[in-house]
């Protein structure tokens, strides 16, 4: 195996490479996550071509959050050993191939099964993609990983409208075809960028300061591991519910299911904001802090759309619920670069990235079965509220049990001294 190197001590943190891998990914990203949002919009139409309820309907995109999760594990483990070009040309081909099959589906069992296909495809640009890009920055780490995370949003922002308006137009089946070929020429030329790969070195000064951070909590690795599963899975399950449903909510309010798409792609596109704004931050009072902030916020959006259904109303409270929400995932990944060791990032990277995606199936099927066991959003909002004050109270019970820790250890040190 070869000798690696800190990234800051080869001179290649924060370089014009860096960055120019950095946008790359960003573009990736909003080429491969088409998978996690094409399935939102077209759900109206698969659930009246296949004839099935609400919940049933949710199906496909419950196994592409699914597939999306073990891809970010699996993938990433494959990225840490072998850089991120194998696994993106892997992800690419399981992108296309899903989406072709989808478009021939005549069941909804089969076109469910090809989103684990389109799930995993997309997942390289997440989870691995921003653990590959946090080795290539030191001080702007924080901004880096958000950027990297933004990818997904931007698909958000931009693939809504286009896959709405295509499958209005064509049908849903066409659109899965044109996209799956689209995804394949337009991804693999991007591998060519990420060919050069940087080295971590067996003990660097990333790991002394993990360690560091462990003591200071007080936790093992595992403890703290399981700990962020859980916020995770909390923050995405309320998460879940106006980015899964708000398209299919705006068709039983009488909208219109466009102006749902429009309300996510407004979501979506705001959350950049929020995602890049919270590296931001996360580069100066750390991830922990930022995720505190962004759940506070995501649960005073979600508590507003408990109280206002008007058309103007859902428009305003979607592009709040951006604003808040967009950093809350990426913070997890801070959170990891900030208590383990950077040669296991891009799997640990991928299992608390995969909790969330836990909470986003999970989340967006029990709000579509809440629905159809009472007629409404309303209860489901609800619901949402509620696992985000759990994630919420994680947050801050980490925030608190960091800091008098770091305290006491400090006192004890200068004593000793």
């Amino acid at each position: 195996m070869s000798t690696q190197a800190n990234p800051a001590a080869t001179g290649v943190a924060e370089s014009p490479y860096a960055w120019a891998r950095l946008w790359t990914g960003l573009l990736a990203g909003a080429i491969g996550s088409v998978g996690m949002w094409s399935v939102v919009v077209i759900l109206p139409y698969v659930q009246k071509d296949f004839g099935v309820a609400r919940a049933d309907a949710t199906l496909p995109y419950t196994l592409t959050m699914l597939g999306f999760g073990v891809g970010g594990i699996t993938l990433g483990k494959l990225a840490d050993r072998y850089g991120i070009v194998m696994p993106m040309i892997v992800a690419t081909i399981s992108l296309c191939a899903g989406y072709l099959l989808s478009g021939i589906s005549q069941t909804l069992f089969l076109f469910a099964l090809t989103h684990l296909l389109i799930g995993v495809g997309a997942s390289v640009t997440f989870a691995p993609m921003m653990a590959d890009l946090s080795h290539w920055f030191t001080k702007r780490r924080g901004i880096a990983v958000a950027m990297a995370a933004s990818g997904n949003y931007v698909a958000g922002a931009v693939w809504p409208p286009i896959v709405q308006y295509s499958a209005a137009t064509y049908g849903w089946r066409p659109t899965q075809l044109w996209i799956g070929i689209f995804v394949l020429l337009a991804i693999l030329p991007l591998t060519f960028v990420f060919r050069r790969r940087i080295a971590l070195s067996e003990v660097t000064a990333a790991n002394a300061a993990a360690a560091g951070a462990r003591n200071a909590l007080g936790l093992s690795s595992n403890a703290l591991m399981v700990i962020l599963s859980v916020a995770g899975v909390a923050c995405c399950v309320a998460m879940s519910m106006p980015q899964v449903h708000i398209v299919a909510y705006c068709g039983d309010l009488g909208y219109g299911a466009a102006r749902g798409a429009e309300m996510l792609s407004l979501m979506l596109a705001f959350g950049i904001v929020s995602r890049v704004a919270s590296g931001f931050v996360a580069d100066r009072i750390g991830g922990v802090g930022t995720l505190l902030i962004g759940s506070f916020l995501q649960g005073v959006a979600l508590f507003l759309y408990l109280f206002f259904d008007g058309l103007t109303s859902l428009y305003a409270i979607s592009i709040l619920f951006g604003l808040f929400q967009g950093g809350i995932v990426p913070m997890y990944a801070v959170i990891v670069r900030e208590y383990f060791p950077p040669q296991e990032a891009g799997v640990r990277v991928g299992i608390v990235i995969f909790s969330t995606i836990i909470g986003m199936a999970f989340g967006g099927w029990v709000s579509g079965a809440i629905f159809d066991y009472t007629g409404s959003y309303h209860a489901a909002f609800a619901n949402g509220l509620a696992w985000n004050l759990l994630n919420v109270s994680i947050a801050v019970w980490l925030l608190l049990a960091s800091r008098p820790k770091k305290q006491g250890t400090s006192t004890k040190a200068s004593a000793a001294a």
